[in-house]
């Protein structure tokens, strides 16, 4: 999933880069939205891992 998000990031970054706004926009809030859903995934694991060990 952090590889979809970097994907989402770099697209936006050519986009911004060759002047294409929206397709920039739109890329850049997909990549947000996945890099917090991989960061609530994770914690959600390590969590997880930590009660399982205990």
């Amino acid at each position: 999933m952090l590889y979809y998000a970097l994907v989402f990031l770099v697209v936006a970054l050519i986009a911004g880069a060759l002047g294409f706004g929206g397709i920039a926009g739109a890329s850049v809030g997909i990549a947000k939205i996945l890099f917090f859903v991989f960061i609530v995934l994770f914690l959600l694991s390590l969590v997880g891992g930590f009660f399982r060990r205990a």
